[in-house]
This record gives structure tokens, sequence and C-alpha cells, in this order.
């Protein structure tokens, strides 16, 4: 049996859960395995009927765990993998997901592969044979093949690594869990949430990005960004580190190695030259549309559609010839 944990976020099932899914049933098919899922939370029970191409879904639901409690997490799911002997977990390589399954690793004494990309499983006999995984390290910018040797084997994926996609099958079987959670287990909690000033659209969640670097020259260029990104619909604007460093841009905002990593439709990049610590962050980008007046800049190697010229001139003809379509 292969156990995927999964997350929650406004009381639904999140994106990187929904791949984690898609990778655990891809893996299941490949070892002839079902696949269980976790769900633990209050009241995430409505959530489990959703899951399809899931033969079981445990459920393991406390009012107090109203957010991420990481020992009561990590006790719940170790207590999971004893009861259930599953040969692989599989859970979201977000930050709470890594931060549980190293809680879960230590507790059992086993190892830990995170940020997961690839699979690669052979059988030996009856048992399971060799695992080996390709995983992303230092922020994308290394992928390194590991062999797992304990178990169970406990992984993460690393968000955007496998597209999500809709598993056909009957509703899965519903399992109450009774978890025994004591004040120990909650000695760690969320008390606040600081939400972020920022409004619109998240940089994870939009469409399309516009990612505005050092040829932008001044955060009053980002005008002419978020004026684009109006017109466009569904897209929110990034940049680079340089342009949060000289503070045209908060750190919020930074795409790449040290910030956020997207996976859009279609990303935008202007006057972004290309440093692999920026493109770590865009990599899963459907489409890269770069704009630089570089016409050597490494960007244009991994852009799928580019345009050589000023940004500064660039930018406002696309504004104005969007406001001239949509009538604006």
């Amino acid at each position: 049996m292969i156990l995927a944990i999964l997350e929650t976020a406004k009381q639904a099932i999140s994106e990187a859960s929904w791949e984690t899914i898609t990778a655990a049933c891809d893996l299941a098919q490949k070892t002839n395995d079902s696949v269980t899922a976790l769900l633990i939370g209050r009241e995430v029970r409505a959530l489990a009927p959703t899951l399809s191409g899931v033969s079981t879904v445990l459920v393991a639901e406390d009012p107090q765990l109203d957010s991420y409690i990481p020992e009561a997490f990590a006790k719940i799911v170790s207590e999971v993998i004893k009861q259930k002997s599953p040969q692989i977990v599989l859970a979201p390589g977000t930050e709470t997901g890594n931060d549980l399954m190293a809680r879960v690793a230590a507790r059992l004494g086993l190892g830990l592969a995170t940020n997961c990309t690839e699979f690669h499983l052979t059988r030996s006999g009856e048992g399971q044979g060799e695992v080996r995984v390709t995983r992303s390290n230092w922020g994308g910018s290394l992928l390194e093949e590991v062999e797992i040797l304990s178990k169970p084997i406990l992984l993460t994926l690393q968000p955007h690594a496998i597209p999500a996609h809709a598993a056909a099958g009957p509703e899965p079987a519903i399992e109450a869990l009774s978890p025994t959670l004591t004040a120990k287990e909650f000695r760690v909690r969320v008390k606040e949430l600081l939400r972020s000033e920022k409004k619109g659209i998240s940089l994870t969640e939009a469409k399309i990005v516009i990612g505005g670097g050092r040829g932008l020259g001044s955060a009053e260029a980002f005008k002419m960004l978020e004026e684009l990104a109006s017109l466009l619909g569904n897209a929110a604007v990034g940049a680079t580190r340089v342009a949060t460093n000289n503070n045209w841009r908060p750190h919020s905002d930074q795409i790449g190695q040290t910030g956020a990593q997207i996976a859009p439709d279609l990303y935008i990049a202007c006057g972004i030259s290309g440093a692999i610590q920026h493109m770590v962050g865009c990599k899963n980008s459907k489409k890269i549309l770069a704009i630089n007046k570089d016409a050597e800049a490494p960007i244009f190697q991994r852009a799928d559609y580019g345009v050589i010229g000023d940004l500064h001139q660039i930018v406002p003809a696309l504004i104005a010839e969007l406001k001239r379509v949509k009538g604006a």
C-alpha cells in the first residue's frame, strides 16, 4: 500500500496534495499496489469522498487540529505507518510537508528523501525491489539521484514536479481514526496567522506571472507591469532578487532560489538576464516569454518566445494594444 499524506487549505484539498495523489497513483500502477490517503484536521471528513482514484481515506479529526500542529501531526502519521505498514509514504514537498515528514522520520528512525521530482522503481521477487528517486537540491540548481534503503520509504514530492490530473475510480472507503493526543503534542502550535497586506492573486496561484528585473531600472517602472497584469487577468507581478534588494518590490515578490517557486501557464520575464538563481524559481512555467534588449542574455536559451528590444517601449505597446482590443 502507498500512503499519501494530504494537506488542506481553505477547507479544500491543496493543489500540492492533488499532485501528491497523482504521483501516488502513478507509483501504485508501477508497483501493482493501492493508494490510501490520510487527512488530518478539523472537520476534514467532508473532503474524503472527492478523492477518486484512492481506495481508502483515513480521517483523523480533532477540534484542536484547526491548523498544522507539528508534534500532533507527526504522532498521528507515525502511528498510521506502524498500524498500516505502507511500502511508500508520500507527502507534498511544501514547507509543512517537509517539516512533518522530517519529524516522522526522526520518530521512526527512517531515512527521508525530500523534494523528489522522479521515481524509478523495480521489483524483485514478492517484495519491494530497488527504489531510486531524483530529487531537487540547492533550490533546483542540483538534481541528485538517491537510492532509498530504509523501509518503509518516506518521500516528499516537489511542488509542480508532476501535474495533477483527475483519477477515475469509485468513491473511496472512509475509515475514521481516533488519535490519542495529549498536552505534550500541543506544546508547539500556531497562535496567530499574519496575513500579507498584498492584495490580488498570489504568485503561486496566478496563471500568468510578469517578472521584472534589473532592466526595469526603478520602482516606478513596475507600475506598467501592474497595469499589464490588470489587463491580462488572473496575473501577478513578481521580481528578481536584484529588484527586491533595490527596494523596487517587496521581498515577498521575489521569484527564485530563495524566493517563490512558480508554475504559471505563462511567465513574462521583463529585463531579466536569466541567472540560474532566478530560473530555478520559474522553471516549471509552461511557457516563458522573455523581453530583453540584450540578444545574448541567457534567458533566451530557456524561453519559448523572445522579444529583443527595450522593455520600456515594448510593454507600453502591449498595454496599448490590449486596451484597444478590450475597448478600454
